[in-house]
């Protein structure tokens, strides 16, 4: 009778035990929602995330996928610290991320990290010379994205500087010496700049205090017009040289808009939004099965002017009646 007891109390315990399991069981059993690593070189600021987070979600948003919902977005910012990279892009391939998305100061490292995980860039600088694909239209790998114009709108700033500042006899340009597409900024904006009649002065910044020494060379030399060129350091960087140009009196010409509007003179230059906004339907792609080996590299090829004339009044110069019909946006 005893041992019957026994039997029956171990057997009550042992179906409590798996009637407390089974909702547990159920719960693995439900397939986990998707994560996308986003590795970004800058910092989560409110004004550098939040523009390309809008857009990246915005696209992935016109593929079915909203973040918390149906799909998680991890965040890695290197701050500008670039030596912090290949850690953070090896944590999110520890993470087993469905994709990673990487912009051009990252997408190497992201490359570097994992030859399995999908990789869709945003590149500033031709994807195919830097190896990341085998083409434009057969990508061939691991890696595909969005491929927006940068060093190839620098002849373009020069014209628009030399219809502001007709009277300058020279040109400045402010490169990155870091940035992957220095040289050929520098070579673009040399041949644009000797057509039109001009002489060029480069001046070189990798730091702060770099910035500043620039400034104090064009103020020596005597050249009133600047072209800032593309890199992730003058982006973050963009108010301390937008203030600099006021305090020497400089017509600056910048490659994001966010620079004009934060008083700039003017800028010209992609437009990020479309570029993250293309990166976020590529990753939505992914997500539903197809391979970036079949999904061909986009060029964003959308770019604005955008034209400041409270600036220009404190500089004392006239944009042309011509050029400000051109401009996508006139701030007064």
């Amino acid at each position: 009778m005893l041992i019957d007891q026994l039997k029956r109390r171990q057997f009550i315990t042992l179906l409590g035990g798996a009637a407390a399991a089974w909702p547990l069981a159920g719960r693995a059993e439900q397939p986990a929602i998707p994560v996308i690593g986003f590795l970004h070189h800058d910092h989560a600021s409110p004004d550098v995330g939040a523009s390309v987070i809008t857009a990246f979600q915005q696209g992935l948003k016109e593929t079915g996928f909203v973040d918390r919902q149906n799909v998680q977005i991890e965040y890695r910012w290197a701050e500008n610290h670039y030596d912090r990279l290949p850690e953070l892009a090896a944590d999110l391939v520890r993470r087993q991320v469905a994709v990673i998305i990487a912009n051009t100061p990252t997408m190497q490292t992201a490359k570097a990290a994992t030859s399995t995980i999908p990789i869709v860039f945003v590149s500033a600088d031709d994807p195919v010379s830097l190896g990341l694909v085998a083409s434009f239209n057969r990508p061939g790998g691991n890696a595909t994205g969005v491929y927006f114009l940068i060093a190839e709108l620098e002849a373009k700033r020069a014209e628009l500087l030399h219809e502001v500042v007709p009277s300058a006899a020279a040109i400045a340009l402010l490169v990155d010496p870091n940035f992957p597409s220095a040289d050929t900024q520098s070579q673009e904006m040399q041949e644009a700049v000797r057509s039109l009649g001009l002489n060029l002065l480069v001046l070189k910044a990798g730091a702060a205090a770099d910035i500043d020494a620039a400034f104090a060379t064009l103020v020596r030399e005597g050249v009133g017009a600047l072209a800032v060129a593309a890199s992730g350091f003058f982006f973050f960087q963009r108010q301390h040289l937008v203030d600099l140009a006021a305090r020497y009196g400089i017509a600056v010409i910048y490659p994001w808009r966010d620079a004009a509007t934060a008083g700039g003179l003017m800028s010209y230059g992609a437009s990020p939004f479309d570029a993250y906004r293309q990166a976020g339907i590529y990753a939505g792609h992914i997500l539903k099965g197809e391979k970036p080996a079949d999904l061909p590299v986009q060029q964003s090829t959308k770019v604005e002017l955008i034209i400041n004339l409270k600036t220009a009044k404190a500089l004392g110069l006239t944009f042309p009646i011509t050029l400000l019909g051109r401009a996508d946006e006139v701030i007064e």
